[in-house]
């Protein structure tokens, strides 16, 4: 048995770096040969001629990136960023009144991926669909200044934030050899968009113990896509095999994509879905807000037929965004298993 492990490394001999030790004693930094620093999701500049195949390799090597020149002023995203912390700043009692209700997913309250997990999170978070204003209603209710003030900053977000994600959405389809038009629902010049999404506020508070707490757990979004705006505290990481949970830094001016399960179906699992959490801090307090977008809540998605053929099958059977939603709170992060054909 000796001779036949010695022969194995006989067999890959080492270099005299690969042997001998540093001699750690002496050193009052690390030298470069020795620095691991884990590779980051990639920073897309939209104005980039070769924006197109940047996106299609980090959707299918990451199924996240960040970009840049993307359109929406950053006026916008700092005034949205401050409303987002005075909303969070006001008494418990207060946001109280927008409370969600236990079938509802607008109003404020905890995150709805809490159901997928034995504990709950550190962390609170406000949801809108279009203008919020019942819910505006209810947290000021004897300030209808203020009320539209908060009203008009969301709905302006959400005009952009949706003008980014078809922007981008188009490049991913193009990245797959696509057009628009291979999307029914998909119409986003034409004024016949069925598309639907949600506007996000999350709060992460101060937290006294972040080793044992968790912001948010680690899972995929059932959406085609979500694009969020993080502020300069770090919190989000992503999860690569081999390389393990790395910290999505945050860069001034910058806003996150991350791939959905919906849209890794459309793809027949060439763009990756990214498993993704927040962590939480003992010092900041830390913010974000995300639109997350995805089909009419009806419309069957399902790997798009160009994408397939007898060598490459399709992987899933179709499903609508509504139904995953329903299937994802109560089955987690096993729901997209169940719609493998290979299960089946």
């Amino acid at each position: 048995m000796m001779n036949s492990i010695t022969n194995s490394y006989k067999n890959t001999p080492n270099s005299l770096v690969h042997r001998v030790p540093l001699d750690f004693n002496s050193l009052v930094s690390v030298p470069d040969s020795h620095e691991w620093v884990a590779e980051s999701v990639p920073v897309i500049d939209l104005c980039d001629p070769n924006a197109k195949t940047l996106i299609g390799e980090a959707c299918e090597k990451w199924g996240a990136f960040q970009v840049t020149n993307h359109g929406v002023s950053m006026e916008l995203l700092n005034r949205v960023e401050l409303e987002t912390i005075r909303f969070f700043s006001l008494p418990a009692n207060r946001k109280l009144c927008a409370l969600r209700s236990p079938e509802g997913i607008t109003g404020y309250g905890v995150p709805r991926t809490s159901t997928y997990y034995p504990k709950l999170l550190w962390s609170e978070c406000f949801t809108m669909m279009g203008s919020p204003t019942h819910h505006a209603a209810q947290l000021w209710p004897d300030q209808p200044h203020r009320q539209t003030t908060f009203c008009n900053l969301m709905e302006e977000c959400q005009k952009e934030m949706k003008a980014l994600t078809e922007r981008v959405m188009e490049l991913m389809l193009e990245s797959l050899g696509l057009t628009v038009d291979d999307l029914k629902w998909f119409k986003p010049k034409t004024g016949s968009n069925k598309t639907q999404a949600l506007l996000a506020l999350n709060s992460y508070p101060i937290c006294p113990e972040p080793e044992r707490a968790m912001g948010l757990g680690p899972h995929r979004d059932t959406s085609m896509l979500t694009v969020l705006y993080q502020s300069s505290c770090r919190g989000l990481q992503v999860f690569q095999d081999e390389m393990g949970w790395i910290p999505v830094q945050p860069v001034p001016g910058a806003i996150v994509i991350n791939i959905g399960d919906l849209m890794h179906i459309l793809s027949n699992g060439r763009f990756n879905n990214v498993l993704h959490r927040a962590m939480v801090n003992k010092t900041r307090h830390r913010v974000s807000f995300a639109y997350i977008y995805g089909p009419p809540s009806d419309e069957l998605i399902s790997p798009l037929p160009k994408l397939t053929n007898d060598n490459n099958p399709p992987l899933y059977s179709p499903v609508n965004w509504k139904d995953y939603i329903y299937s994802k709170q109560v089955h987690g992060n096993n729901a997209l298993h169940a719609l493998h054909l290979t299960n089946h």
